[in-house]
């Protein structure tokens, strides 16, 4: 078995993160990706077998980022892109595993802690119900036709991925911009929880998921200290020395989402989610306060 790791869809925020750690680790990470611009990048359309099957033979894993972005509206077309680009993605790959000859060991598909909806301040571990809408519907076809696959000879695992936190893309990076322009304050009333963690957490798990054959299932991968977006928003102005903005009542939220082409609903619904089958496996973050954390990330 070799140490390489198939990347599906990995050339965005998260897969390129994963990708260096690997590196690091002495991986031979190989990105499946529409528009191969690396020598490590292989050319694939996420629904259809290709040259790039031939990568996951005795690959030590393949981890499965494939999907359009939910930073749209939704608009039909959109919604449907959304579901059938994570859909597609997950049955390809089950064919092309299932034709390897030497399958690889674990297949870890990155899913969203959004399955549990807008769930206000309930605690949602891995037992915790799924929500209502759009969001919700997506991450359970997703889940669904994941769970309904079929692999004898290589491990299943599932990330709820929460709220990742890096300067350098996701979601961090407009909130810190309008933080640094004084409209970093808290969206509608602020109450709607931040399941967050640091992306080297995030790249930690994804190698626990490779290396670890106990890792086998579902999990929460978010941090274990979740906080209200009011909270998160205080946080980080105080960390960026922006000592007050306005808040943004609802409905302006929701109309400066439109105008930037996404959802209202991306920032004023929130999850309080907890990592605990991580925690009971004895991982163990390196990072858990928020303001810790953000200072750590904006001083790198």
């Amino acid at each position: 078995m070799t140490k390489r790791v198939i990347l599906a869809g990995g050339s965005g925020f998260l897969g390129g993160h994963l990708e260096q750690a690997l590196l690091d680790r002495n991986y031979e990470p190989v990105v499946l990706t529409r528009s191969p611009r690396k020598p490590n990048q292989v050319a694939w359309d996420g629904k259809t077998p290709g040259d790039w099957t031939q990568y996951l033979e005795g690959a030590a894993a393949v981890i499965n980022f494939t999907g359009k972005s939910v930073n749209c509206r939704y608009t039909p077309a959109n919604r449907r892109e959304i579901v059938e680009s994570r859909v597609d993605s997950v049955n390809v790959i089950h064919k092309a595993i299932l034709g390897a000859k030497t399958p690889p060991s674990v297949l870890v598909q990155a899913a969203s802690a959004a399955i549990y909806g807008d769930a206000g301040s309930q605690t949602c571990d891995e037992t915790a119900s799924p929500g209502k809408g759009f969001s919700v519907e997506t991450c359970l076809a997703w889940e669904h036709t994941f769970n309904s696959i079929d692999l004898p000879e290589t491990r299943k695992v599932l990330f709820r991925i929460g709220f990742a936190l890096d300067k350098n893309g996701g979601a961090l990076q407009p909130l810190l911009q309008l933080t640094r322009f004084f409209l970093g304050g808290a969206a509608g009333n602020g109450q709607q929880y931040i399941s967050w963690l640091h992306i080297d957490d995030l790249n930690r798990m994804f190698i626990e998921a490779i290396e670890n054959p106990m890792t086998e299932g579902m999990y929460n991968a978010v941090g274990p200290n979740p906080v209200t977006n009011a909270a998160f928003m205080r946080t980080l102005r105080q960390v960026v020395g922006r000592p007050w903005s306005p808040s943004v009542p609802a409905p302006f939220v929701r109309i400066g989402a439109f105008l930037m082409g996404t959802e209202g609903e991306l920032v004023l619904t929130g999850r309080r989610c907890l990592p605990t089958r991580f925690l009971k496996q004895g991982f163990t973050f390196q990072y858990t306060d928020l303001e810790q954390t953000l200072t750590a990330i904006l001083t790198q």
